[in-house]
């Protein structure tokens, strides 16, 4: 799960001391994988549907109020998800969407843009799992040489802590509002 400068909880709101905390990885040695559980599927969207891509940024973030995206044309969404630079994975459990992630390349850095469990699944040890998939599926896109993360307080109370056990190392935070 991510947090930026619109995004909020249900029981918190943005404010002057909301701390964004900015991660990145320099080196795939850095990594501290925790293996995907045997009953989650991690599967690639290779064919790109931005319906698809709406659905999961409404499933994933609703409990989060992502609200960055909302208000984006069709048009605007097309192209983000059909753009060669954007990549999304999705975890199944038993057939329904335990989680997803999506993946933006800029020149040789890869972030994690999106991320998250449906919350259903939270607390049966898929977070780790999940996120060491996505670190991995970044390094393996060709030319990577930094991948980078964000979050914020108003996250999920476990995600920075997951983003630091993974190996992710602090390199700024901002308090306050972007």
């Amino acid at each position: 799960m991510l947090c930026g400068p619109v995004f909020a909880n249900e029981t918190s709101t943005l404010t002057d001391q909301t701390v964004t905390y900015f991660l990145e990885m320099t080196a795939p040695s850095q990594l501290r994988a925790k293996p995907v559980p045997t009953d989650l599927l991690v599967s690639e969207c290779e064919i790109k549907q931005f319906r698809f891509n709406q659905f999961l940024y409404r499933l994933i973030g609703g409990p989060w109020q992502w609200i960055e995206r909302l208000d984006q044309s069709d048009e605007a969404w097309q192209r983000e998800i059909e753009s060669p630079d954007l990549r999304t994975w999705v975890a199944y459990h038993r057939g329904a969407i335990a989680g997803y992630y999506e993946l933006r390349r800029s020149a040789d850095d890869v972030e994690i843009l999106y991320f998250g469990l449906e919350s259903g699944f939270f607390g049966r040890g898929f977070g780790g799992g999940l996120l060491s998939h996505a670190i991995t599926s970044a390094w393996e896109w060709p030319g990577t040489r930094r991948v980078w993360v964000h979050t914020c307080t108003l996250d999920h109370p476990s995600a920075l802590q997951n983003y630091q056990a993974r190996g992710f190392t602090l390199y700024d935070q901002q308090v306050g509002i972007e």
